[in-house]
């Protein structure tokens, strides 16, 4: 029981960072004058500055990463508790 709360803790934790990114850079994304591939993930990631070229990004690709990483941690987590409980029964 209480590695099912730690992992669902560990994944909301996860989601909530992603998912607050993926917000932040969704508002943010009609201020981007220019940009290179998709505007929701260069906002979030950014590009290599070239010269004097203004970067308008927001930067968040490691707290990104990290909230993916936690989440796919909670969710291994709640799985091995899940198949540990049903093979013990």
């Amino acid at each position: 029981m209480k590695r099912t709360v730690i992992g669902g803790f560990i994944m909301m934790a996860g989601l909530l960072t992603t998912l607050t990114i993926i917000l932040v850079a969704a508002l943010y994304v009609p201020s981007i004058n220019s940009w290179s591939g998709s505007k929701l993930w260069y906002a979030i990631f950014g590009a290599k500055r070239y010269g004097n070229e203004v970067v308008d990004s927001l930067f968040l690709g490691f707290p990104f990463i990290v909230g993916l990483l936690l989440a796919i941690l909670g969710l291994v987590i709640l799985v091995m508790e899940y198949f540990d409980k049903s093979l013990v029964k």
